[in-house]
């Protein structure tokens, strides 16, 4: 069973992953934060009892599971009444970038020119929006697997799917991204 800490401290760790994750697969903030919130919420009123190791798995299945829950409260929306703030466009641009952690370490901070800094942002930039292009199954696959840093078979169970399915969603996922960024003059 893991303690408040141990619930509080992995909260505290995968809030921004998930933010992220969760804008990915809306395109809006707003609802991401809600699919978030409740997905947090969710864990600590339902799953409390588990053990810390076993929290990482579940949160993401709650996670996926609100987002789904999300879509489809919206589409029932959609039917129900015209939702005008579709019809405005989204200009607001993200706080986080895909790959944050990799921004600057302790100990390299001030020894980067200001023209690598610009590059690396604009190349960071142009990731993120090659990430957010992807289909979703396949952005989901790739997020959890290289992001989130699940196996094929925790990345299978959250996305309820087959290891074979991960696989080939990672593979196009993969692939997509390399040929879109090479045709932005971008090579590994």
């Amino acid at each position: 069973m893991a303690t408040d800490k141990e619930l509080s401290d992995f909260l505290k760790s995968i809030e921004k992953r998930a933010f992220k994750r969760a804008v990915y697969a809306v395109r809006s903030e707003d609802a991401a934060l809600d699919i978030v919130q409740d997905a947090m919420i969710r864990l600590a009123e339902k799953y409390a009892d588990r053990p810390a190791a076993e929290l990482p798995l579940v949160f993401q299945r709650i996670l996926s599971n609100a987002t789904m829950d999300w879509f489809r409260r919206e589409k029932v929306r959609g039917a129900v009444m015209q939702n005008l703030s579709d019809f405005e466009s989204p200009d607001d641009d993200g706080d986080f970038d895909l790959l944050e952690t990799l921004h600057t370490l302790e100990d390299t901070l001030g020894t980067e020119s200001a023209s690598d800094a610009v590059s690396r942002a604009q190349i960071l930039q142009l990731i993120d929006a090659e990430v957010g292009a992807l289909p979703a199954r396949q952005r989901e696959a790739f997020l959890l697997r290289y992001w989130e840093e699940f196996d094929v078979s925790e990345t299978a169970v959250v996305m309820g799917c087959s290891e074979g399915s991960v696989k080939t969603h990672c593979s196009r996922a993969v692939h997509a991204l390399a040929k879109a960024l090479r045709a932005k003059g971008i090579s590994p």
